[in-house]
């Protein structure tokens, strides 16, 4: 049995770079870390907590609020601007975080949540970021203001002993939420020119200042043509402005109150648009809530440095979705590595008395708070030695690329996540591995410019990495050469980090493909677009085969050919190491899961090569002989023991005000078989708290809307 636990390990023997984009990333400041001391962020949140934000908390917050949260397995609170009621939480016992510890209206703008009024700027890029209230760009004034705020907040807050975060603002953005919005967060322009100096590692190119409408036309065009740089460069500052406010206030709240993790809550997908470029971002908080939207989630479990920072999700209970939804995601997201959850509180209350469906969830609350929870404090989470890659600056590019069937209406995209070419292909290729009975972690690009690849990997996927530095590449052959297996589906490399195009893919070599630069739209995929889907015919599709009809694309095993020059499945030893490219878009597999016609076989083109690394999965999880579809596990190393997660791996929707939730989640409980590659020793039902034993087989009544946990010794110390 191999379990590799996470790490912040560099790649042996990765050596500087002389390389202009290596040297920004070692010395930018948006790239140098807050404190991240595992003791401190672990301390005093040592269970799972449920924290109502009591928007119609009706009950009160007397001796009767206070009752029902005990009664009801409720272990946490909120606080909001660093008000109380800190004796009644204090009474109740009740662990807070503290809400809009910088105010409403700077990190969330006024109106934010009213789109129409932001419309005037979309296509001024000259514009400073504003609201109704007047301008407010992200700048010494503004910091210090809201810094003075922050100061003043936590030294009322640090009295209380139930505090464990501080969440600057809820839904934060440097736009409005992930809009395309490309205004100015500075008006001065020589920062801009500054940065960008530093960005190219000498004299930088002039600013500009342009919007999605300024590179749409070079669509239209070849490849080696293409130039998104004037508008990628400006988002790309935009967002280290951003992670560096955030750090800052981070700081001021760390000085007043070094015991308590501070961050922000409402997070939204990883975007091209208002500051989610999560390698940034989670260099500079210490907590977080965040909409699992865009596989968030994944990629912030995965850049948690040691699973330290507390990271959890909101709850919104649906009377449609109904009460197994809400334990679905309380089990889920708990073996996911979530601390906790935000319960939305609407739709709780009958006057005062509780609605139904809270009798059914209070057990789940109970065990998860009470039991559970604890076990987990201070986990490790354990992969399989796949990475795949995050790659912002392909996110970014994927969303260039995806916005030109909106042409000039692209102000109005909203819901990239589930939309864009990067997103879907990047939760293709985690599905296809959960499904496959497999765990893998995000790595970020600025870890692998820096460090390489960590020797704990053995697989690289580069899920639509269009853009790619040559410090990136380098690294990436260095991990093949020495034993590494590289898989790319598609369109690898075909852009630098800046979003200028190349003449040869930065990895043609690595992979044994070539491109000249003289491809177009019709070269990929159907005959009009660069990308496999048209985005505004199926702008609100109902499912992902409305999506995949609006571009009939060549089909190979059931997937899209995406580059018509190159042949499908190219495969190449280089060194030590096998370097893969499919040339085929998984898109397709959600389709496919979607419809319950996903198999081991639909997996093969993608799978294989994983495979043929020597990677297998050392727990088997059947039920009548057969792999039960959508079943992922999950495990995490902690205190001697390792600890397995069964969860039902259900599709998750929401929007980017949250809403979250399971679609097609399977309640029944279905009888299932474990089978670990190896017997293991001293095995607990940590459900039932029955001894299992020694083995390598064990079976378990799984309720698929909850969680088959057990644990047991870890001999790998």
């Amino acid at each position: 049995m191999t379990l590799v636990i996470w790490t912040d390990q560099a790649a042996v023997g990765s050596e500087p770079l002389d390389d202009p984009y290596y040297r920004y990333i070692a010395t930018a400041p948006e790239f140098q870390p807050v404190k991240h001391d595992r003791q401190t962020l672990t301390a005093r949140w040592d269970t799972w907590l449920y924290m109502p934000w009591r928007y119609q908390w009706t009950i009160g917050t007397g001796d009767e609020g206070g009752q029902f949260c005990r009664d009801f397995g409720i272990n946490g609170g909120f606080t909001d601007h660093g008000d109380g009621p800190f004796a009644w939480l204090e009474k109740w016992n009740l662990r807070f975080y503290n809400d809009h510890t910088a105010g409403k209206g700077y990190l969330y703008l006024r109106d934010a949540n009213q789109r129409s009024r932001f419309q005037a700027f979309q296509r001024d890029p000259r514009a400073i970021r504003q609201d109704r209230e007047g301008l407010k760009p992200l700048d010494e004034a503004l910091l210090a203001k809201l810094s003075a705020l922050v100061r003043e907040r936590v030294t009322r807050l640090r009295q209380s002993p139930m505090r464990v975060a501080y969440a600057l603002d809820d839904e934060i953005s440097w736009g409005i939420f992930v809009v395309p919005l490309p205004w100015r967060v500075l008006a001065d322009d020589q920062d801009y020119q500054r940065w960008l100096d530093h960005y190219y590692g000498g004299k930088g190119p002039q600013a500009q200042f342009v919007t999605p409408d300024a590179i749409l036309p070079q669509l239209k065009g070849q490849l080696k043509d293409i130039d998104l740089s004037p508008l990628l460069d400006r988002i790309t500052f935009n967002d280290s402005v951003w992670a560096n406010f955030l750090g800052r206030l981070v700081e001021v709240a760390n000085e007043t109150d070094p015991e308590t993790p501070c961050g922000f809550v409402g997070g939204q997908s990883p975007n091209m648009w208002g500051g989610y470029d999560y390698a940034k971002l989670m260099k500079k908080i210490q907590f977080i809530e965040a909409y699992d939207l865009g596989s968030s989630q994944a990629i912030i479990r995965s850049l948690n440095p040691q699973n330290c920072i507390p990271q959890v999700t909101t709850h919104f209970h649906s009377d449609e979705r109904g009460t197994a939804n809400d334990v679905w995601q309380s089990w889920y997201y708990f073996a996911h590595g979530n601390r906790g959850m935000i319960g939305w509180v609407e739709g709780w209350f009958d006057g005062t008395k509780p609605r139904p469906w809270l009798y059914e969830y209070r057990s789940t609350l109970k065990e998860l708070g009470q039991v559970q929870g604890p076990k987990l404090v201070g986990a490790r989470w354990i992969h399989d030695g796949i990475a795949i890659y995050y790659s912002h600056p392909s996110i970014q590019v994927s969303w260039c690329l995806d916005s030109e069937a909106h042409g000039r209406t692209w102000v109005n995209r909203g819901n990239d996540h589930r939309l864009g070419t990067s997103h879907l292909v990047r939760k293709a290729w985690e599905y296809m591995l959960t499904d496959s009975g497999l765990q893998y972690s995000f790595i970020s690009y600025d870890t692998v410019v820096l460090h390489g690849i960590p020797e704990e990997y053995r697989v690289l996927i580069l899920p639509a990495c269009y853009a790619l530095s040559d410090a990136e590449a380098q690294r990436i052959r260095e991990f093949c050469l020495r034993g590494g297996t590289v898989i790319a589906d598609f369109c690898c490399g075909l852009f630098d980090q800046h979003g200028k195009a190349r003449t040869r893919g930065a990895l043609d070599d690595l992979f044994g493909v070539r491109h000249d630069g003289t491809e177009r739209a019709q070269d990929f995929f159907g005959e009009r677009l660069w990308v496999e889907t048209d985005q505004d015919a199926a702008y609100n599709y109902k499912s992902y085969r409305e999506l995949f009809a609006t571009i009939p694309c060549q089909l190979h095993k059931g997937y899209a050919v995406a580059e018509k020059r190159l042949p499908v499945l190219t495969l190449r030893k280089v060194g030590k190491g096998t370097a893969v490219y499919v040339n085929l878009s998984p898109q397709r597999y959600l389709q496919y899961r979607e419809e319950g016609t996903a198999d081991d076989r639909s997996r093969l083109p993608f799978v294989t090569p994983i495979f043929d690394a020597g990677i297998r999965p050392w727990i088997q999880v059947t039920n009548e002989g057969r792999r039960p579809a959508n079943v992922e596990t999950c495990y995490w190393k902690n205190r001697g023991r390792i600890f397995v997660f069964v969860v039902q791996n259900a599709p998750v929707t929401g929007s980017m005000f949250g809403e979250t939730g399971a679609t097609s989640l399977k309640t029944r409980t279905i009888p299932i078989v474990v089978r670990l590659n190896r017997t293991v020793r001293d095995v607990q039902d940590e459900r039932s708290g029955a001894n299992l034993g020694d083995g390598d087989r064990f079976e378990f009544q799984f309720p698929m809307a909850e969680a088959v946990f057990f644990s047991f010794r870890d001999d790998t110390q």
